[in-house]
């Protein structure tokens, strides 16, 4: 049953993440049809985290309440709808709403999908599932990219079809799939964010968000200034994914077995690093791509963990998955758009290299919160 649960959740977190990053290559695309400054581009880019974070807690609560089944059914219509409502729009504003719908499906989906995993899997375990679910979700990350490069070359109004019809495909599967047993938390989201290691886990969660968010955009701009076409962009984006999934369960099996920090801190290490490497590398298109890929791959190496410390801490907090899982939507969304929207904000307000220091401050102030951290006695991993 679990690994029937586990392909199903990770086939569906797949197809979400590839609409989400479908946005990337095609950003310079938009911006170049719709005349879009730098910061209109990043709220394109970062509506679909904003729909996240608006609907990140009540979507959490609703899987709590009706269950994961019916829950992961809503999230999924709401992918096919604005799937639909993005590839037909030719208007800003349309395709804005378009992807803020989707982040209210994503918030649905993940919440609901995740909690009925983690409920079935083994709690030794579960880092590991974590991170093979985000292997998937990263090559999703992969499709992404070249799904917008397709759409920019062929119809968004076909591409963006497909992928609704495909999601109908998944609706039918979770019909088919009985409906789990999961008992609710005793406590609600006060609990939960009085639990020192949820809230320390969910800062760590923002923290890649956030550079993600600040680098999918300017870098995507960036390397459309030096003449990279949008399958140059996608083909740049994909290779970060492809590196990132090869890590993700492995980094997972290893929070599950040396405990969350150890990892995380090399993840950290890797944005820091990244902030400080990526303004020196702009000049050079093939620079900055390869800047792009090594640091995306090793920054990603803190979600699993990440998410597995808020899982735990919540669990120990009497916290019902679902509702941790909200809380994981709600960090993860509240970096993103600050990284999307705020970081291309503050870039056309200053510059992008002032951006990368911002967040290049954040990424040594977590890392120095790490090394703090005993790296075996961890919360992911303790009581």
């Amino acid at each position: 049953m679990l690994r029937r649960l586990l392909v199903l959740v990770s086939a569906i977190v797949l197809v979400d993440v590839a609409f989400y990053s479908a946005i990337t290559p095609l950003l310079p695309y938009y911006s170049d049809e719709l005349s879009l400054s730098k910061g209109e581009a990043g709220v394109l880019a970062g509506a679909y985290a904003a729909g996240t974070l608006v609907a990140a807690i009540p979507a959490g609560w609703i899987a709590t309440r009706i269950g994961p089944r019916t829950t992961l059914l809503w999230g999924l219509a709401l992918l096919a709808i604005s799937c639909v409502a993005f590839g037909f729009a030719e208007r800003y504003e349309l395709l804005v709403g378009a992807r803020f719908v989707q982040g209210f499906g994503g918030a649905a989906s993940w919440a609901a999908g995740m909690a009925w995993l983690l409920a079935a899997a083994p709690r030794e375990r579960r880092g590991e599932v974590i991170g093979i679910a985000l292997g998937f979700a990263i090559g999703g990350a992969l499709g992404g990219p070249v799904l917008g490069a397709l759409a920019e070359a062929t119809s968004p109004k076909l591409v963006f079809s497909v992928v609704a019809a495909v999601a109908g495909v998944l609706a039918a599967a979770i019909v088919a799939t009985p409906a789990p047993t999961t008992a609710p938390g005793a406590t609600g989201l006060r609990g939960a964010l009085a639990d020192r290691t949820v809230v320390t886990g969910a800062f760590l969660t923002a923290m890649p968000a956030l550079f993600f968010g600040t680098v999918t955009v300017l870098t995507s701009l960036r390397l459309s200034d030096l003449g990279v076409s949008a399958a140059g962009v996608a083909a740049v984006f994909l290779v970060a994914a492809g590196a990132e999934a090869v890590v993700s369960p492995i980094v997972g099996r290893v929070a599950d077995r040396r405990g969350a920090v150890l990892p995380m801190r090399f993840g950290v290490a890797a944005m820091l690093a990244g902030c400080l490497i990526l303004p020196l590398a702009e000049q050079e298109a093939w620079l900055l791509a390869a800047a792009v890929v090594v640091a995306t791959a090793f920054a990603g190496m803190m979600w699993a963990p990440a998410m597995a410390m808020i899982s735990q801490g919540a669990e120990s907090a009497g916290v019902a998955q679902g509702l941790a899982f909200g809380i994981v939507n709600l960090a993860w969304a509240g970096g993103q758009v600050a990284g999307s929207a705020g970081g291309s904000a503050t870039a056309d307000a200053t510059s992008d290299t002032f951006t990368f220091a911002i967040v290049a401050l954040l990424a040594a102030l977590s890392l120095a919160l790490l090394l703090r951290t005993p790296a075996r006695r961890t919360p992911a991993t303790s009581h």
